[in-house]
C-alpha cells in the first residue's frame, strides 16, 4: 500500500501517505485475520473466481485509510461500532447495484462475492449485524461521505481507468433530484393534515369536537372526481369544505392544548404545517408547503414538455469533458436548496471540485444557463453557443459538453438520482454524492471485466496462434 501512495502522489485529496494519515480517539471494531482453517466452513477464496471484477475492486479499494477517517464519528465511549469495511461496503454494494436497504441485505445472505467484499473470511448464512445499522451509518458519516467519492477516484486513477490530465477539464450541468412524495394538489394537502393533526390528537388524548375524517375523505375523492371531470366550480367548493374544515381543527386543538406546555411542544410542528397548508393559494409567490412530511420539498421547473414540474431539489453534477479510458467520471456532486440560479452555483462547485480531486481546473463547459455565472477565473468557463475565443481545441472540447447529459440519465437510471428516499436535506446531499460514488464503480468494475477478458484473449492468441486456429478448422 505504501508504494500505491507514491505512485499517485499527485492526488492530494486521493491518496494520503499513511505517515500522514490521523485517526479519531475510537475506531469501530476490526475482524481479526484467521490463520487457521475451519474444518465447518467454507473459506470465501476456495469457492469464488479471485479474478472476478468484485473482488478485484475489493482488493483495490484502501479500506484501512477509509477506517481512520472515520474514526472520529465515534464517541470515545461505549459499545464498539460495527466493522468500518462491512458497512462502508454493503453501502457501496446498494448504489452500485441500485438496492434498496432490504435488497442488499437480502442478496448479501446468498452472494458469496458480496460476503467477501464486505470483509468476511467464511460463507455467511445470516447477517451478522441489525438491519437498521445501514441507516445509522449514513447519518452519521454526514459530510465525510464525499471521501467515498474520492476513493472512488482514487482506484479509478490506480487501475487506469482515470487519467490525470482529464481532471483538468470539466463540464457543469444541475440537474433535479426528484423527492419520494406524491405529486402535491391542495386537496391532498388538506386531507393529509386533517388526517395527521386527527390521528395525533387521538395519541396524545385530545378529546376533539369532531375529527372530520369522514367528510374529508369524502370531500377529497369527490374534489379529484369533478377535478378529472373539469368541473371547476364543484371541485372549488368540496376544496373550500376543506379548508374549512381544517381551520376548525386547527382552532379546536388550540384550544384544547391552551396552558399545557407539554402538549403545545407536540402539537407546535404539526399546527403550523397544517395552517401554512391551509394558507397558501395556488398562484401565491414565495416558499409554499408541498410535503407535510419532507417541507424541503421545492418546485423546480425545467422547461421539459413531458415533466413541467418537479418536486425535490436542485443537484449540480461535475464529469470529466473528456472520455477517460474507462468513461465519463463524477467528479463533484452537490445538493443546492433554495432553488438557486444554476450561475450562482459555479464558484462553490469549482471550488469544491479542486478541493476534491487536488488538480486545478483549467477549462469548464457549462450550458446557457450559466450566463452571469459566479466562476473565480470567468474566461476559463464557455458556454455552449459561444462564439467569442472559441476555437480549434476548445471548440472541440465544447462540442462534448452535450455527453454530460447521458451521464445524468444513467445517474437515475441505473442509480438513486431519479428518487430520492432518503430524509431531510442531509439526506439530499447524501444520495448525490453516493449516486456520484456508485457510478464511478461501475465504471471501474466494467473496466476490469474488459481489462480480465482482453488478458484473456491475449493468452489464447499467444498459445494458440491464428494460423492453427484456422488450419484446425
Amino acid at each position: 500500500m505504501g508504494n500505491l501512495a507514491i505512485f499517485d502522489s499527485n492526488f492530494a485529496a486521493f491518496v494520503i501517505p499513511f505517515s500522514e494519515r490521523k485517526g479519531g480517539q475510537m475506531r469501530p471494531s476490526k475482524k481479526e485475520p484467521e490463520g487457521s482453517g475451519d474444518l465447518f466452513r467454507a473459506r470465501l477464496d476456495q469457492i469464488i473466481n479471485m479474478r472476478h471484477e468484485l473482488v478485484r475492486l475489493a482488493d483495490e479499494l484502501d479500506w484501512d485509510w477509509i477506517d481512520e477517517q472515520v474514526a472520529d464519528c465515534f464517541a470515545a465511549e461505549g459499545r464498539p461500532g460495527t466493522e468500518t469495511r462491512f458497512m462502508i461496503g454493503v453501502l457501496l454494494l446498494k448504489q452500485i447495484y441500485r438496492l434498496s436497504d432490504e435488497g442488499v441485505w437480502e442478496r448479501w445472505v446468498h452472494d458469496p462475492y458480496f460476503q467477501y467484499f464486505t470483509g468476511e473470511t467464511y460463507f455467511q448464512h445470516k447477517i451478522p449485524h441489525e438491519r437498521s445499522g445501514l441507516s445509522h451509518w449514513r447519518g452519521r458519516l454526514g459530510d465525510k461521505l464525499e471521501l467515498l467519492l474520492a476513493e472512488s477516484l482514487r482506484v479509478a486513477h490506480a487501475t487506469g481507468a482515470l487519467k490525470m490530465k482529464d481532471l483538468e477539464r470539466v463540464t457543469v450541468d444541475t440537474t433535479v433530484q426528484p423527492k419520494n412524495v406524491t405529486h402535491p394538489t391542495d386537496t391532498k394537502l388538506m386531507h393529509k393534515a386533517i388526517v395527521l393533526l386527527a390521528g395525533l390528537a387521538r395519541k396524545q388524548g385530545v378529546r376533539l369536537r369532531q375529527s372530520y375524517l369522514r367528510v374529508a375523505k369524502r370531500a377529497a375523492v369527490m374534489a379529484g372526481r369533478y377535478a378529472h371531470a373539469k368541473q371547476w366550480k364543484r371541485q372549488r367548493r368540496q376544496l373550500k369544505f376543506l379548508r374549512t374544515r381544517l381551520g376548525r381543527l386547527i382552532r379546536d386543538i388550540r384550544r384544547k392544548t391552551e396552558g399545557n406546555e407539554a402538549l403545545k411542544e407536540i402539537f407546535a410542528i404539526p399546527l403550523s404545517r397544517a395552517a401554512q397548508v391551509r394558507s397558501q393559494q395556488q398562484r401565491q409567490r414565495g416558499w409554499k408547503l408541498y410535503s407535510l412530511h419532507a417541507p424541503e420539498v421545492e418546485c423546480i421547473a425545467k422547461g421539459k414538455a413531458h415533466k413541467p414540474y418537479e418536486f425535490g431539489c436542485k443537484v449540480s453534477i461535475t464529469t470529466t469533458n473528456a472520455r477517460s479510458p474507462g468513461g465519463q467520471f463524477v467528479l463533484h456532486a452537490k445538493a443546492f436548496h433554495g432553488r438557486p440560479y444554476d450561475g450562482h452555483t459555479l464558484g462553490t462547485v469549482i471550488a469544491e471540485t479542486q478541493a476534491l480531486t487536488g488538480v486545478e481546473i483549467k477549462r469548464a463547459y457549462v450550458d446557457k444557463g450559466y450566463v452571469g455565472h459566479n466562476a473565480p477565473k470567468p474566461l476559463r468557463v464557455f458556454r455552449s453557443g459561444q462564439k467569442r475565443g472559441v476555437h480549434g481545441q476548445i471548440k472541440r472540447e465544447l462540442r462534448r459538453r452535450a455527453a454530460v447529459e447521458p451521464v445524468i440519465g444513467h445517474l437515475k437510471s441505473e442509480g438513486h438520482l431519479g428518487r430520492n428516499y432518503l430524509k431531510g436535506r442531509v439526506g439530499d446531499h447524501a444520495n448525490a454524492v453516493l449516486t456520484a460514488t456508485g457510478h464511478n464503480l461501475r465504471l471501474v468494475l466494467r473496466w476490469l471485466r474488459n481489462l480480465l477478458c482482453k488478458s484473456i484473449a491475449a493468452l489464447i492468441a499467444a498459445i494458440w496462434p491464428a494460423s492453427a486456429i484456422r488450419s484446425a478448422s
